[in-house]
């Protein structure tokens, strides 16, 4: 499903990983952190797939809001989880979306 997002200009997390085999409690702390992650300030709704590359794009009103999310207690556990049992490899990327144009059929 795709987000509905307000007019621009908005920001863009985007999220881009490997996993590694361990999937022991990964879907659980994935929903935690998209349930506490929406009830953040600032934050405009979240997108995400997962192939062999998994990509997750959050979007944002503001870098605070992003900075505020970051430094959130509970996310840099999850962060530290996530470096320490379930990926091979991440990146992440900030954007600043100042167009966008969609279809729908």
């Amino acid at each position: 499903m795709l987000d509905e997002t307000p007019e621009p200009p908005y920001y863009a997390v985007i999220f881009t990983s490997l996993k590694n085999e361990n999937e022991q409690g990964y879907a659980a702390m994935s929903d935690k952190m998209i349930a506490l992650a929406s009830k953040q300030r600032g934050f405009l709704g979240i997108e995400s797939a997962r192939e062999t590359i998994g990509i997750t794009v959050s979007y944002w009103d503001s870098i605070a809001s992003i900075k505020k999310w970051k430094f959130n207690t509970e996310h840099t556990e999850a962060r530290n989880k996530g470096r320490n049992l379930w990926y091979k490899k991440f990146k992440v990327r900030i954007c600043k979306v100042e167009k966008e144009y969609s279809f729908s059929n």
